[in-house]
C-alpha cells in the first residue's frame, strides 16, 4: 500500500510510527510538509520519502491522508486537485481526512466532486498508540478502501465506524475532546490532594495511578461501569460521601451538558469551515 501524508505533525507522525515496516514499508510512505526539520526526522526514523510541497507522488498513492489544520484544508485541496486522477475511478486514491470539523461534502466539493473520502476523528492518546477513532465513509468508498482506512487508523488504536457522518460531532464530544475532560478531573484530584495535606508529587502519583488503574479495570471487566462503581460505594462510607457530594453539586449533569456543548460547537465549526469555497 502506497500512502501519502499531507502534513507531518504529531498525529501524522504517530500514524507513520504505527505503519512503517508493519502495514507497509517506510519507502512506500510519502510525506508532504513545508517543515524541512520535521521531514528530516521522519525520513531518518522511518525511511519515508518526503517533499516540501504537493508533487506527483500524491497522484500515485493508494491512500492520501490529510493531516493538516482545518483552516488550511481548502488551500491544500486546491493544491491536490490538479494531481488527482479525477477522470479515472479505477486509479482514484482513497482520501482520508483527520482534520477536525471538515465535512466530507465540503472536502469533496473542494476536490472537484471527489467521491472516495473517509472522515476520521482520532484523539490525542493516539500519540502513544492508545487512541480511538470515529470513522465515516462516503458512498464512493469501496470495501477494499474502507478496510485500508481501518488498517491505517488501527495503527494507533481501535476504530468505531459510523453509519451517519453527522455522528462525528458526538464522537468529537466524547472521545475527541474527552482526554481534556480526563486531564481536568486529574487536576481536580491533584488540587484536592494538596489541600488535604499531601505533597504535589504524592497527589500527582496517586491521581494518575488511580485513574489509569480504574480505566484498565473498566476496560478489562465484562461488567458495566455502574456495577463497578457500586461495588466501591458502601452505604454511609467515604466513597458514598464523595459521590453524594458530587450528585448534590450536579457533577454528572454538568459533564453531560459539557459534552453537548462540545458537539454543538463541532456542528458550528463544520458550518463555518464549509461556508466558503
Amino acid at each position: 500500500m502506497k500512502i501519502t501524508f499531507i502534513g507531518g505533525g504529531n498525529m501524522a507522525s504517530a500514524l507513520i510510527a504505527g505503519l512503517a515496516g508493519k502495514l507497509t514499508a517506510g519507502a512506500d510512505i510519502h510525506v508532504v510538509d513545508p517543515n524541512a526539520e520535521a521531514l528530516e526526522r521522519l525520513r531518518t526514523q522511518y525511511g519515508v520519502s518526503t517533499a516540501t510541497g504537493a508533487d506527483q507522488a500524491v497522484g500515485r498513492a493508494d491512500v492520501i491522508v490529510l493531516a493538516v489544520k482545518p483552516q488550511s484544508m481548502r488551500d491544500v485541496a486546491a493544491q491536490l486537485l490538479p494531481l488527482l486522477p479525477l477522470n479515472d475511478r479505477a486509479r482514484q486514491p482513497l482520501v482520508v481526512s483527520i482534520a477536525a470539523g471538515i465535512r466530507s461534502a465540503d472536502l469533496s466539493r473542494w476536490l472537484g466532486g471527489y467521491g472516495a473520502i473517509v472522515r476520521c476523528m482520532p484523539n490525542t492518546p493516539a500519540l502513544i498508540g492508545m487512541g480511538i477513532t470515529g470513522m465515516a465513509a462516503t458512498g464512493g468508498v469501496s470495501a477494499a478502501q474502507r478496510q485500508a482506512a481501518d488498517d491505517i487508523l488501527r495503527a494507533v488504536g481501535p476504530t468505531v465506524w459510523l453509519d451517519d457522518e453527522a455522528q462525528i460531532d458526538a464522537v468529537t464530544a466524547i472521545s475527541g475532546s474527552g482526554p481534556a475532560y480526563v486531564f481536568y478531573f486529574i487536576e481536580a484530584l491533584q488540587q484536592a490532594a494538596t489541600e488535604l495535606g499531601l505533597s504535589p508529587a504524592q497527589g500527582t502519583q496517586l491521581a494518575l495511578a488511580t485513574f489509569a488503574g480504574a480505566a484498565q479495570l473498566a476496560t478489562q471487566s465484562h461488567e458495566p461501569v455502574t456495577l463497578l462503581r457500586e461495588r466501591v460505594t458502601s452505604k454511609g462510607g467515604t466513597t458514598f460521601a464523595a459521590l453524594s457530594s458530587m450528585e448534590g453539586s450536579g457533577v454528572k449533569a454538568a459533564i453531560v451538558k459539557a459534552a453537548r456543548a462540545a458537539a454543538d460547537r463541532g456542528r458550528e465549526l463544520g458550518d463555518e469551515l464549509g461556508a466558503a469555497g
